[in-house]
């Protein structure tokens, strides 16, 4: 037995071990069932647990098994979404479940490679399935694994660049014993989220740090190496808040933007100032009143300033505003509807504000 697979097992035996002292008693864990463990991935990805819980125990209670999800209206399972962001995720998570109890009677997928196939299911969801349900000793690599091992491993490589991915899988590969993999992946997941953090690690507790090249070398805060830096884009958006009696106007957005199947109000997009310029049938710019506040929504790769102005149409100028609407696209909800539309958390906040 060679000194690197002494030190990989001395590795491994040394996170698991921690695990075992420091467990989170989160009601995925402790589960085979292939579905429950997909659905808290998904929920999971670029989200906190703490704020993905909730969604977790909303969709298992609503949708309770892969079938009752796959026959939902997508519409449904969007509203349910409403407040996690990155969208695309519900409508991926929608379509494997009707993939899977259409064209595969219901039955996951039982190994890593056949489970890469599904749609929205990249290497680190089909790790965590494989051997978290089937014990098939594949690693996750996430955020948190990419640190411990660049740390732990005195990794330099840029972890935005291509061969980074690859290079992580293939130690991790390396280290996670075959008789265990399930509890190993977790114990990776928990420890770099609560123990090697990003900022403020606790090193003096680390059951690692006396063989830690990066706390050796005084490198933790450079460690992993992340170069490249997601440009963000800046957006103003003015909504055009639109009532005429007990309805207001909506919009469904549509694919090539954001938000993709969520409803919000009709908006103009300026480059500079947020003045309005919208064509409102049956008004003028001096009929709309514009509310103070200034609302900013911040993405994984936007930031969006918006301003709200309501326009109220006469009854006796709804035929003119119908058929607006239809020509344009958009719909007239009544609103004690509202609630059951989709909206992503822009939309949702100032409503909240207005009290609906």
């Amino acid at each position: 037995m060679g000194y690197k697979t002494i030190e990989y097992q001395a590795f491994s035996h040394q996170i698991l071990a921690w695990y075992r002292e420091n467990p989170r008693d989160l009601p995925w864990r402790g589960t085979l069932d292939p579905y429950k463990i997909w659905l808290s991935e998904i929920i999971l990805q670029q989200t906190r647990v703490a704020q993905g819980l909730p969604y977790y125990y909303a969709f298992v209670e609503t949708y309770p098994t892969v079938k009752n999800l796959a026959l939902a209206p997508e519409e449904e399972v969007l509203r349910l979404w409403q407040g996690l962001g990155y969208y695309s995720r519900a409508r991926n998570l929608h379509a494997c479940a009707k993939s899977i109890w259409h064209d595969m009677d219901g039955e996951f997928p039982k190994t890593y490679n056949d489970l890469l196939k599904l749609k929205g299911v990249g290497s680190y969801t089909a790790s965590a399935i494989a051997s978290f349900a089937y014990n098939e000793a594949k690693a996750v690599v996430d955020g948190n694994v990419f640190r411990v091992l660049a740390r732990y491993f005195g990794i330099e490589t840029d972890i935005a660049s291509s061969k980074a991915k690859k290079e992580f899988e293939a130690l991790a590969n390396q280290l996670i014993p075959v008789d265990n993999p399930g509890e190993f992946n977790q114990a990776m997941m928990d420890f770099g989220a609560r123990l090697c953090t990003p900022k403020k690690p606790d090193c003096s507790t680390c059951p690692l740090k006396d063989s830690c090249f990066a706390l050796r070398n005084n490198m933790v805060s450079d460690l992993p190496v992340k170069i490249n830096k997601v440009k963000i884009k800046e957006r103003n958006f003015h909504y055009y808040v639109i009532k005429c009696g007990d309805r207001w106007v909506w919009k469904k957005r549509t694919s090539g933007d954001i938000w993709e199947g969520l409803h919000d109000f009709p908006q103009v997009e300026s480059s500079n100032n947020l003045s309005p310029v919208m064509n409102i049938p049956s008004t003028s710019e001096e009929e709309m009143v514009r509310f103070p506040k200034k609302y900013r929504h911040i993405l994984s790769h936007q930031r969006l300033n918006a301003v709200f102005s309501e326009v109220e149409i006469k009854e006796e100028n709804s035929e003119e505003l119908e058929n607006w609407c239809e020509n344009e696209g958009f719909m007239l909800v009544a609103e004690d509807k509202i609630e059951y539309l989709a909206k992503p958390k822009l939309i949702v906040n100032f409503l909240n504000d207005q009290g609906i």
